[in-house]
């Protein structure tokens, strides 16, 4: 199933949240209504994608809609809710920041470390959108990895 990962985040956001496993199962299912194998490896390959694209984030064992997505729905992803058996879910928008920085601090460190300039770019890029998408400030972090950088 070709997803684009602005539709990966649209179907997460239909729940507020959702595991790895019912993003999978959600997958399946939407597969199953399209009349398509589904290929559980190739969408376990694109759900990483996105969480490494910052589409997703990771929060406890939840995947959140991240800040450089712009989630959009599928075809046939709103009837999702009443296929799947998962209740609608919150999460602490403060701490899913606090969160989300310092994964973004470890993958700027990490690019940093590997003379990645091309990444570096894209996640000073992505600070922006991180700290239009939750309550945090990320200036410290951008002037300390453009004086690294």
């Amino acid at each position: 199933m070709d997803l684009t990962h602005d539709e990966l985040a649209g179907i997460v956001d239909l729940f507020g949240a959702l595991s790895r496993d019912e993003l999978l199962n959600a997958l399946s299912e939407l597969a199953y209504r399209e009349g398509r194998e589904f290929e559980e490896a190739e969408s376990a390959a694109a759900v990483d994608e996105a969480v490494d694209g910052y589409h997703l984030v990771e929060y406890d064992d939840l995947l959140v809609a991240g800040p450089t997505a712009f989630p959009t729905l599928p075809a046939n992803a709103e009837d999702l809710p009443h296929i799947m058996d998962v209740e609608e879910r919150t999460v602490d928008r403060e701490a899913l920041g606090e969160r989300t920085r310092e994964r973004l601090r470890a993958d700027a460190d990490a690019a940093l470390e590997d003379g990645d300039g091309d990444r570096l770019e894209t996640l000073i890029d992505v600070s922006y959108d991180v700290e239009a998408w939750s309550p945090v400030s990320l200036d410290e972090m951008r002037a300390d990895l453009d004086r690294r950088g």
